[in-house]
């Protein structure tokens, strides 16, 4: 016995002889036992089985010998619905006989009924031992007159035809009931037959059942037919559009689906499977914001629509694994112990006290607002000062994570905001990669050399991509172009690091808080030498073991001296560690046993002879010498100002040294002065008509300028003009104007330095300086004394003795020749 869908068995349907409205006028009794259906209506004469599985309908069907077999039907309005009350069923239904009850041994009963009359509900009678109802009978109208039955012959014919159509193109029915509409005789068994075996929906079907009128059931019949078959020759039209339609990628698609489906019935999960499901177990174990969690579902469901072995495929994996890497809520907890943090720093970094102050202050603020918002700060100096590496001791003092991004020669836009997906083998910027490394939303990150970013690129400017994501307004939203998704670096450190900062864009600089990192002093160095750098390279060369391994504080002294040149540190660890892996080859070599402490004695032996050597104080005995103070990339340096005179037709000024524009002008200003104060100074003025001036500024293949060397040009001029002594270990440094103002000028704390290793004892400098000196810790000014001065005068009154130089020069005139 075969069933169809609503498990209605046909043979049994369409099995009817008889006059259908002989059945629908039997006598209903006004109580009968109830028989709720799911999903399933009765129409009259119609047979169905129906397979009993609830104990309720079993007790109803014993309760049928008192009712003669008969029994009231009625249909649940929600299938779901396991002990149906008064609201739960349609109102209408039928009365049906029992024709025969099937019991086959480890299955439900099956009853074959066969609806009568139809019913209306009127209430619950009784609940035990099965349901029974009240209900009343309704009664069926057929066609009398000779129109209403031509109306409905004719209705018919169109209705076999109609049957016939739908039947053929419904691919749910079964060949039984394709037959049987082919055989049926009576036209209004035909009509419930309709009613009761196609898969209307259960709202149609009882508005059918409502109606008595046979003629309008008919009609209501023949409409929904005729939308079924409608929709039917739509589906079919679609069905051949879209076949014409397929395309060999489409085609392997459904090959593909087809196989996906043949693995998973043998229990084989493909890979595009294990694809979704990891990465859904992924997403519910992240902390992101809710738009995230939409925009990547939404982005997962359109993974799961294209096929495995399209390359678009790859695409959407790696988008969506990359939006599953970033840690988009996720934070570390700051370290707000200042002693601590203070400690890390000063552990690490000798010197840099602004900059640790600045850190300092920052966790101050965290400790007191509770505010992941972080600065964004640039430090810049001179190569191999620390800068970057400070970057890593803030990180650990706060307990950061710690990411470091190099922006040396970066030409393209997108390495910053990334690719858009659209294009073969985008990927997201560096931002979002360092991100990622990092595993946090608030990493202390690093953006080096950013100096040197190209502004000169084809591919967008680099520089403008960076104002996103350094400024502090922008940055919560920072948009990356494969990401297409807004990501806050609000709470990221960010620390920019740069060696010169007029290369620097200035809508980029303004965004950044500038902390200037000077170059080391000698002092420094040592410090920092004994601390890290010859412990570190002990390590390095396998001498930890070896305690007796020791560099003296002269050694190191005179490493930096005369064996380095510049402001950081870097060399002069090359130069230590050179030092030791001498010591580690003789020891190889057995050479010797042991290793006494490095003096300078060993040093040229070790390291050869020195490259560099320090000027040093070189006398009053000349006229026209006088030192000043240079400030270089490597440090503070003494500078001499050489000024020679000699006969020929006057008015000529040489310069020499390699002297920029700058320093060339304070010359010319320096001799402008003069002339212009020369009955002052005593100075005869046809000196400038018979004599020639040349002045020099030794070490001629380095580059110098700038206009600190004003003062000690107009003292070297005016030493050499009268011939007098310049007063013995005096230094000077400052910018000087036409009118003999004396300009301060920057670094202050390195020309000390200098003059101090030279041997000076008295600097003069401009009164506006004596800020930057209060700044300078009392060690690095002791043996120093300091002038300070507001005009040249005052420089000349100082510097300048009265007395002359052995073997002046004896000064003769042309005129003087004539007379003679």
């Amino acid at each position: 016995m075969t069933n169809d869908d609503n498990g209605i068995n046909v043979n049994f349907i369409a099995d009817f002889e008889g006059d259908v409205q002989e059945l629908t006028e039997i006598d209903a009794p006004e109580c009968l036992p109830l028989l709720p259906l799911r999903n399933m209506t009765l129409f009259p004469s119609v047979m169905t089985p129906i397979s009993i599985t609830r104990k309720s309908s079993l007790k109803a069907l014993r309760m049928t010998e008192k009712t003669n077999g008969l029994i009231a039907v009625f249909c649940q309005r929600n299938p779901d619905t396991e002990a149906p009350l008064m609201q739960d069923l349609f109102d209408v239904g039928v009365m049906a006989r029992i024709a025969r009850v099937i019991d086959i041994p480890g299955q439900n009963p099956t009853v074959i009924l066969q609806a009568l009359c139809r019913l209306r509900l009127q209430r619950i009678v009784s609940m035990r031992p099965a349901m029974q109802v009240g209900v009343t009978k309704l009664a069926d109208t057929f066609p009398t007159s000779e129109k209403e039955e031509l109306q409905f012959r004719m209705l018919m014919e169109d209705c076999h035809k109609r049957a016939k159509q739908l039947f053929g193109a419904a691919e749910q029915m079964t060949d039984e009931a394709k037959y049987a509409i082919n055989n049926i005789q009576n036209d209004h068994f035909f009509v419930n037959f309709l009613c009761t075996i196609y898969p209307f929906s259960i709202a149609h079907k009882m508005e059918m059942l409502r109606q008595g009128n046979v003629l309008e059931r008919t009609i209501q019949l023949m409409k929904l037919m005729s939308f079924e078959l409608q929709i039917s020759d739509l589906r079919t039209k679609l069905k051949n559009k879209t076949q014409a339609d397929l395309d060999d990628q489409q085609r392997e698609y459904f090959l593909h689906q087809q196989l996906r489906n043949i693995q998973r019935e043998l229990g084989n999960v493909t890979d595009a499977e294990k694809d979704g499901s990891t990465l859904r177990e992924q997403a519910k174990e992240k902390v992101w914001p809710k738009e995230i969690e939409e925009a990547f579902a939404k982005e997962l469901s359109k993974l799961e629509r294209i096929n495995p072995q399209s390359p678009d495929y790859n695409v959407q994996l790696s988008y969506l694994q990359t939006i599953l890497q970033l840690p988009w809520l996720t934070y570390t907890s700051d370290h707000l112990n200042i002693p601590a943090a203070e400690k890390t720093l000063n552990r690490d970094h000798y010197g840099m006290e602004k900059v640790k102050e600045r850190i300092l202050e920052h966790l101050a603020v965290l400790k007191l607002r509770n505010d992941l918002k972080s600065p964004i700060i640039c430090l810049y100096g001179p190569p191999g000062v620390g800068k970057t590496s400070l970057g890593k001791s803030i990180a650990e003092s706060l307990k950061r994570k710690y990411v470091r991004m190099s922006l040396g020669g970066l030409h393209d836009e997108a390495e910053i905001r990334g690719h858009r997906r659209t294009y073969i083998g985008a990927m997201p910027g560096r931002v979002i990669k360092s991100i990622i490394k990092a595993g946090s939303s608030n990493p202390v990150f690093i953006l080096d050399e950013i100096d040197k970013v190209t502004q000169t690129a084809v591919h967008g400017d680099p520089a403008s991509a960076l104002l996103e994501v350094l400024d502090p307004e922008q940055n919560s939203a920072f948009h990356d172009n494969y990401l297409d998704l807004d990501y806050d670096l609000s709470k990221v450190m960010f620390i920019a690091t740069a060696n010169n900062i007029n290369t620097i864009p200035q809508p980029l600089l303004d965004r950044m808080e500038l902390i200037e990192v000077s170059g080391y002093i000698t002092e420094e160095k040592i410090e920092i030498a004994r601390k890290h750098l010859v412990p570190k390279q002990k390590e390095e060369n396998g001498l930890a073991a070896h305690k007796d391994v020791k560099i003296t504080k002269a050694a190191l002294e005179r490493i930096i001296e005369d064996y380095t040149r510049e402001s950081g540190v870097r060399s002069l660890e090359k130069q230590i560690g050179k030092i030791f892996r001498k010591i580690a080859l003789k020891l190889a070599r057995e050479e010797a046993t042991s290793v006494t402490s490095i003096t300078p004695a060993h040093l040229v032996d070790l390291l050869g002879k020195p490259p560099y050597n320090r000027d040093r104080y070189q006398g009053n005995g000349s006229a026209g010498v006088v030192t000043g103070l240079a400030w270089t990339s490597v440090g503070g340096e003494i500078l001499f100002i050489e000024t020679s005179l000699s006969r020929g037709k006057g008015g000529k000024l040489t310069l020499t040294g390699n002297l920029g524009d700058v320093m060339k002008e304070s010359a010319v200003l320096a001799l402008e002065y003069i002339k212009a104060h020369a009955d002052a100074l005593k100075i005869d003025m046809r000196i400038f008509d018979n004599y020639n001036i040349h002045i020099h500024v030794p070490e001629g293949a380095v580059p110098k300028d700038g206009p600190s060397a004003g003062v000690t040009m107009a003292t070297s001029l005016a030493s050499a003009l009268t011939q007098r002594k310049v007063r013995q270990r005096v230094a000077m440094t400052g910018e000087i104007t036409l009118r003999g103002k004396v300009l301060p000028v920057g670094g202050i704390k390195e020309k000390i330095l200098a003059a101090k290793r030279a041997g000076i004892t008295d600097i003069l400098i401009c009164q506006e300086n004596s800020k930057d000196i209060e700044e300078i810790p009392q060690m690095y000014l002791d043996g120093v004394t300091f002038h300070y001065v507001d005009t040249v005068q005052d420089v000349l009154n100082f510097a300048l003795l009265k007395q002359k130089v052995d073997n002046a020069i004896q000064f003769t005139y042309d005129e003087e020749k004539k007379e003679s």
